[in-house]
Order: C-alpha cells, then sequence, then structure tokens
C-alpha cells in the first residue's frame, strides 16, 4: 500500500509541475519573449517543458536542501550527472531566444 501511495504522489507531483510549467510558460514567459520581438510561435512545448524542468531542478534543490534532508531520492537526484545535463539544456531552451533574438524551436 505504501507503494501506491509514492506511485501516487510522484505522479501528482508530475502533473502539478507540468501545469506550473504551463502557466509560467504562458504567463510569464510569453509576455517576456514579446517584449523584446520575439514571436512566441513554433515547438512552444520545447519551451513548456524546458520551463517545466526548471521549476522540477528548484523543486528538487528546495525539497532536498531544506524539506527532506537526507532524502535517499533527493540525493540521488542532486549527484547525478544526467539531471545536470537536462538543467543546462532547458536553460538554453528557455534564454537562448534572447540571445538569438528569435524562437530556434
Amino acid at each position: 500500500m505504501n507503494e501506491i501511495k509514492y506511485g501516487l504522489f510522484r505522479l501528482t507531483e508530475l502533473f502539478t509541475l507540468l501545469a506550473a510549467g504551463f502557466l509560467v510558460t504562458v504567463c510569464m514567459l510569453k509576455p517576456a519573449y514579446e517584449s523584446y520581438g520575439i514571436e512566441f510561435m513554433g515547438n512552444v512545448w520545447v519551451n513548456w517543458f524546458g520551463v517545466t524542468y526548471l521549476l522540477f531542478v528548484f523543486y528538487t534543490l528546495i525539497a532536498g536542501l531544506f524539506i527532506a534532508k537526507g532524502s535517499l531520492l533527493y540525493n540521488q537526484r542532486m549527484s547525478s550527472i544526467f539531471f545536470w545535463l537536462l538543467f543546462l539544456g532547458s536553460n538554453y531552451v528557455v534564454f537562448v531566444p534572447f540571445l538569438k533574438g528569435e524562437n530556434p524551436f
């Protein structure tokens, strides 16, 4: 039964982060892009998942360092090279349009 609760908690976590990423993308990133003259068109889902992963990283850092200190899940996640490579990739996806002046995705 504990495994079911654990799985439901992780699914809730996932869908909450996806919804929050969508809201941040539409309500914050879109106006920021448009204020710099960047059209918010094309494969916007790439930007959405980039923002969602950034939120995921911040959530993991806050939970792992302050809320659930010593949690094996968060410690393994924060020590993973793949976790940090995806973090760099999501930063590229979100912030490169400001440098290029267009959304390349």
